[in-house]
C-alpha cells in the first residue's frame, strides 16, 4: 500500500462509492487513471487500487461482461432521448431522431463505458468494503 493521505475520505455508501468511480473494498482508490474528459485515456485504469492494493481484474477477461451493462445504458438512453425528442419537437423526421440519438451517444461512451466497468466490479468483482481498507492501514 502506499500513502493513502493523498486520497480522498472513503465514499459513504456504495452508490456514493459507485458514482464516484472508487475502489470497491476500500472506497478511496480511483477505477480510472484519468478523468472521463480525456479522450486519449479515458478507458485505462490501473492493475490494483493504489490505498489498498484490491486487484481491478479479478480474471482476465472480466470486463466483457460490462458489455451488457453498456448495452443496458444505451437502450435506456436512446429510449429517454427518443421520448424528448417525440415530446419536445412534436414528432420530427426519423433523422431528427437518429441524429440526437447517434450525437449523444457517443457524447455519452466515455460515462457509459466507464460505470458500466464500475457497476461490473461492484456488483461481480466479489469484493465487499472493508472499513479497515478504507482507512488506510
Amino acid at each position: 500500500m502506499t500513502d493513502s493521505s493523498t486520497y480522498p475520505a472513503p465514499a459513504g455508501s456504495t452508490l456514493m462509492g459507485i458514482l464516484q468511480q472508487r475502489c470497491p473494498r476500500c472506497r478511496r482508490g480511483p477505477l480510472f487513471t484519468h478523468s472521463a474528459l480525456n479522450l486519449a485515456h479515458f478507458t485505462e485504469m490501473p492493475t490494483n487500487c493504489p490505498v489498498c492494493n484490491q486487484v481491478y481484474e479479478p480474471e482476465p477477461g472480466f470486463y466483457w461482461g460490462a458489455m451488457y451493462i453498456s448495452f443496458g445504458f444505451s437502450t435506456g438512453m436512446m429510449l429517454v432521448i427518443g421520448f424528448l425528442v417525440y415530446h419536445l419537437l412534436g414528432d420530427p423526421d426519423t433523422w431528427v431522431y437518429v441524429t440526437a440519438v447517434a450525437v449523444i451517444a457517443v457524447l455519452m461512451t466515455p460515462f457509459n463505458l466507464r460505470y458500466s466497468r464500475t457497476l461490473m466490479i461492484y456488483t461481480f468483482g466479489g469484493v465487499d468494503y472493508d472499513p479497515r481498507y478504507a482507512a488506510g492501514t
